[in-house]
């Protein structure tokens, strides 16, 4: 598998992971979802938040958008889950595609990222990627952990494509659209 089909395959898999963890955080309980907890941001809303805004601060570094921290700065947090939900799988889904059209050597040029007072950083591509991948999967274990302590169980989130959750998985993948 070449690193491009692995990026490819980890932006179904942000996709299919927020899916599930949305799922259950639209089934909790009024109150649950902007609650204080104990994590690195004080409430799974927050935390969801927090996910989507980074998110599109670095599909717009990744795209040339020009917004530059203005991304991340303007981004207007949402108070209710169905409206993050939404929001979120609208940006998986412009992930996704921006995924499918990159070539191998895309992922070697370098785009700039705004880095505020440390200056405009030129970073790969590949790598800016792999970052926002690992941010996705770190601020997702947080929510995952803090479903723990709420009406909702949280959902499994560590099966990853195989062959056999996708049979599994059916379903989901169908609806998913891979």
């Amino acid at each position: 598998m070449t690193l491009l089909a692995h990026l490819r395959r980890m932006a179904r898999n942000n996709l299919w992971s927020n899916d599930r963890l949305y799922r259950a955080v639209l089934a909790l309980e009024p109150g649950e979802f902007e609650a204080e907890r104990a994590s690195f941001f004080p409430s799974i809303r927050q935390t969801l938040n927090h996910i989507l805004a980074v998110d599109r601060l670095y599909l717009d570094f990744l795209m040339d958008g020009g917004l530059g921290a203005a991304a991340y700065d303007t981004f207007v947090p949402f108070d209710d889950a169905a409206s993050l939900a939404a929001a979120q799988a609208d940006f998986d889904r412009r992930l996704v595609a921006f995924c499918d059209g990159l070539s191998e050597a895309d992922l070697d040029r370098r785009v700039v990222t705004d880095r505020r007072e440390d200056g405009l950083i030129p970073e790969r591509i590949g790598d800016i990627l792999a970052h926002v991948f690992l941010h996705d999967i770190h601020h997702r274990g947080q929510v995952h952990a803090m479903l723990s302590g709420t009406s909702v169980p949280p959902p499994q989130l560590d099966e990853f494509l195989l062959d056999y959750d996708v049979k599994l998985r059916k379903d989901e993948v169908e609806r998913l659209g891979f």
